[in-house]
């Protein structure tokens, strides 16, 4: 992929809705005019050099394309450029994977999200309208993540609260109903994305001893969150919780919608607050990004998988960029779509969710 390239969809004049644009805090000192003299003296004297849970490696190439910059590196003209202009976008969702959710210092944790959410509204959702972003919040502390959301919530450019998938309490548990009462009050959806604290394992095993098993199967873990979401009742207690899932492929979630319907028949008792199959929840409450997708070996299985999720609403454009996911732009859409699917992908179904 060069990036003066263009997919075929731009060039018939399609626009889209890039659901998962990387915007990265370049260095800690990025953050200092938006946090106290305190907080810049103690990361300056403490030789806290930031919350970077590495879960791209620089130099690999997932991190990004060998003709695009860093994402530490990638500034809005770029973005602009390469990416808002070059796509024909209309709007582009920005995910800060800042992992403020590795830092155990309580106060530190919520200045540094406070500071990071400041920095993205300076320099990126005030200059450009074409963006919008999601909220970096200190998920393992929910009053804290709530009081975060409450801050600035209602700023026009923020559309959902960002957690990564890696959490040390899976993410239906009510510790986390601070975080939802306020996301839904504030009419901001919930982002799960690829990655987590370092501290949580990066599998439902353990610990792997290579990146490509990490990276391979943190499926596991969106699949866990999405039972969990579903299981314990998140979508009974706020029933207007939106919950997109970012990076995690889709391709695995029509046999977990099979099995967990299936035993929810045998174990209603178990959870009788589900009034209705746990497929259901899944398809009226949860999207998932495009990018990366686990295409099978041919168009035409592909079209039987996205077929079995009996739902046109669940798939949504992303590019990852500037992660590489695909070798030329149009190998980030699959051609092979209907056209009325393909629009709903494209730009119907982000614009619905996040309500634009």
């Amino acid at each position: 992929m060069e990036i003066k390239d263009t997919p075929n969809f731009v060039q018939a004049g399609v626009k889209a809705i890039d659901c998962d644009i990387h915007n990265e805090v370049p260095t800690l000192q990025t953050l200092f005019p938006y946090m106290s003299d305190f907080w810049c003296d103690y990361c300056s004297t403490s030789g806290f050099r930031g919350p970077d849970a590495n879960d791209y490696p620089r130099q690999a190439p997932l991190t990004t394309h060998p003709d695009a910059p860093s994402p530490w590196d990638m500034d809005l003209e770029h973005v602009r450029e390469h990416l808002l202009d070059a796509w024909n976008l209309e709007y582009g969702i920005l995910n800060c994977a800042y992992r403020v959710q590795s830092v155990h210092n309580p106060d530190l944790a919520a200045a540094m999200a406070q500071a990071v959410n400041d920095w993205q509204i300076e320099h990126w959702l005030d200059p450009e309208p074409r963006l919008r972003a999601s909220l970096v919040i200190p998920s393992q502390l929910p009053d804290l993540a709530a009081k975060e959301i409450e801050r600035v919530g209602d700023h026009p450019g923020f559309v959902q609260a960002i957690l990564p998938v890696r959490s040390r309490i899976p993410y239906g548990n009510r510790i986390y109903h601070p975080i939802y009462e306020t996301a839904v009050r504030k009419n901001i959806a919930i982002g799960i994305q690829y990655g987590g604290a370092p501290g949580n394992q990066p599998s439902a095993t353990g610990w792997p001893s290579t990146f490509l098993e990490e990276y391979s199967g943190m499926t596991q873990v969106f699949q866990a969150q999405v039972i969990s979401l579903v299981a314990e009742g998140v979508f009974d207690q706020f029933p207007e919780l939106r919950v997109v899932l970012i990076e995690s492929g889709f391709t695995w979630l029509p046999a977990v919608m099979w099995r967990i319907d299936k035993e929810w028949r045998s174990l209603r008792n178990n959870t009788p607050w589900l009034k209705r199959p746990p497929s259901e929840y899944m398809r009226k409450h949860i999207r998932f990004t495009l990018q990366p997708i686990d295409s099978p070996p041919t168009p035409k299985q592909l079209l039987q998988i996205i077929g079995q999720l009996e739902s046109d609403e669940m798939l949504m454009f992303s590019t990852d960029y500037p992660h590489w996911q695909f070798n030329t732009p149009n190998d980030a859409f699959p051609a092979e779509l209907p056209g009325s699917l393909a629009r709903k992908i494209l730009h119907e179904n982000a614009r619905a969710f996040y309500q634009l």
